[in-house]
């Protein structure tokens, strides 16, 4: 029985495989071996005597070990420049369908705390997550294209001597450029590598490459604080990851993990013209992901942070600002009646309303000081302030320890549940780049400035990277004491490198 079930799943996969590639499964095996060979040959065959002319293949460009490089450099910064050009779109869509949701809500109910739940927890912190699928879309359709058409093999291919150095084979590119996806996957696709050293540490450096989880974040950020030049913002950040992932896996196999350098051979197999079923199919699996964390950890999330937001309700203000708001709008009401200007009127109306605007802005912000999570931030505030964090940042970043998406759905609560704030289609960076100190030194200052924005993402990138990935780390490893390593030195290296970021910076600037 067992061997006819073994049978007929075969059957099964062969026909995706032959379905989702457009191919004769003993096609696509006759290409896998040649292209073994072709790869076996141009690692170990120097061919010898009289050179004969040929004509210039693809591969002799795509794999050359000079011109290789900037050319898979410029693709990578491409799909990043189209990760936000092409993604803005149906970004907006997604934003105002989210902000129809929020009106009608508004509309219908009564002032109350159920009300507040749905709009302030639910809504603004799983749509601030969800409005980020096209983004994340977009990146992962552009790198099944890579895989489809057989590039990425060959970049690969043309990673080994990079890879060597670092201590790793070249296998290991693989289960890297996965962690652009997700890490968790790609740390259990390092079984794939023959020796424990090089699985070990190909674990380790994982985490540095930035997981789809927090591409939200850094577009939230860019958007906001960087209007121009984004794609190349985005692209450096990746690059960044990966630089730290080769200098600390180098320093690794000095004085942590040494290993041995092994021949890498592998397959290239032949370009291929992606299939769009293959493509979708894969986009498809991704956004379920994506979407089935919105009905579930981040969903969660947004109630737990509302609720230490939103508690305890009665708080005793350091003003009356109700009395403040009332004043305001008699005295500006008066100066509009006695305005015989319709222009003129119109002014002191707008100045009457963003006033009161920002009486409601101050009034809730002192409110979040005082709930729950706001005590909780200003308790971490001063280990974050060295960074230029200010307590709802503070948060953020502890927030996402469960999963990186968090740390949208907590901004998303904090920043758009004011009284106050914007509710257009980029209502969350227009409130992010509104954000100003309301108490200390720093009074009335931006807390989105470009020093401090880079601070914050540079830690986001390098910080602990999420509890799936710790318990990956442990199972993939068989050691609980690799998981540990990997919570302590990723922590203690993002608090180091944004502070350098934010102090030397200011500094320089």
């Amino acid at each position: 029985d067992d061997g006819f079930e073994i049978i007929e799943g075969a059957s099964k996969a062969r026909e995706r495989v032959e379905v989702g590639l457009s191919e004769k499964i003993e096609n696509i095996f006759i290409d896998a071996r040649y292209g073994f060979i072709d790869g076996a040959l141009k690692r170990t065959f120097i061919k010898r005597g009289e050179k004969k002319k040929r004509k210039l293949e693809v591969d002799d460009i795509l794999t050359h070990k000079i011109w290789g490089y900037p050319i898979f450099i410029f693709i990578m910064w491409l799909i990043f420049e189209a990760t936000f050009v092409l993604g803005q779109f149906p970004m907006d869509w997604i934003e105002w369908g989210v902000a129809q949701v929020g009106d009608f809500i508004n509309g219908v109910m009564a002032d109350g705390p159920l009300k507040s739940l749905l709009i302030n927890g639910v809504v603004d912190g799983v749509g601030g997550v969800i409005v980020f699928l096209p983004n994340i879309l977009i990146l992962f359709f552009s790198i099944s294209l890579l895989e489809d058409t057989g590039y990425m093999a060959r970049a690969a291919f043309l990673m080994d001597k990079l890879m060597q150095k670092m201590g790793l084979q070249g296998k290991s590119f693989i289960p890297m450029i996965m962690g652009f996806g997700c890490n968790v996957p790609a740390i259990m696709a390092t079984r794939t590598l023959e020796n424990r050293k090089h699985r070990l540490l190909t674990m380790l450096i994982n985490p540095f490459m930035s997981c789809s989880a927090r591409l939200p974040v850094y577009i939230l950020v860019i958007g906001a604080v960087f209007p121009s030049n984004q794609g190349s913002i985005l692209f450096g950040l990746y690059a960044f990851g990966i630089i730290l992932a080769i200098g600390f896996s180098m320093l690794f196999k000095r004085i942590l993990i040494k290993t041995d350098n092994i021949p890498f051979v592998m397959e290239l197999p032949p370009y291929r013209i992606p299939t769009l079923k293959a493509s979708v199919m894969h986009m498809w699996f991704r956004s379920v992901q994506y979407l089935k964390k919105m009905g579930g950890v981040i969903l969660i999330a947004s109630i737990i942070i509302w609720a230490l937001g939103h508690y305890p309700e009665n708080i005793e203000f350091s003003k009356d600002y109700d009395a403040l708001i009332e004043n305001v709008t008699i005295d500006y009401e008066d100066l509009a009646k006695n305005e015989t200007d319709k222009s003129l009127r119109n002014e002191i109306i707008a100045v009457k309303d963003n006033t009161i605007d920002s009486i409601l802005r101050i009034k809730m912000g002192e409110h979040q000081e005082r709930s729950y999570i706001g005590q909780i931030g200003k308790a971490i505030e001063p280990v974050m302030r060295p960074l230029g964090f200010d307590w709802k940042m503070s948060v953020s970043v502890l927030t996402g320890v469960a999963a990186k998406e968090v740390v949208i759905s907590t901004m998303g609560v904090l920043y758009q549940g004011e009284e106050g704030a914007d509710e257009t289609s980029t209502n969350l960076m227009n409130n992010l780049n509104k954000q100003v100190y309301t108490s200390g030194p720093m009074i009335g200052e931006k807390v989105f400035t470009p020093l401090s924005a880079l601070s914050f993402m540079v830690f986001i990138l390098i910080y602990f990277p999420c509890v799936a990935v710790i318990a990956a780390i442990k199972n993939e490893s068989g050691e609980t004491k690799w998981a540990i390593f990997t919570i302590v030195y990723t922590t203690a290296l993002a608090w180091l490198m944004a502070f350098a970021v934010y102090q030397i910076g200011n500094i320089l600037i």
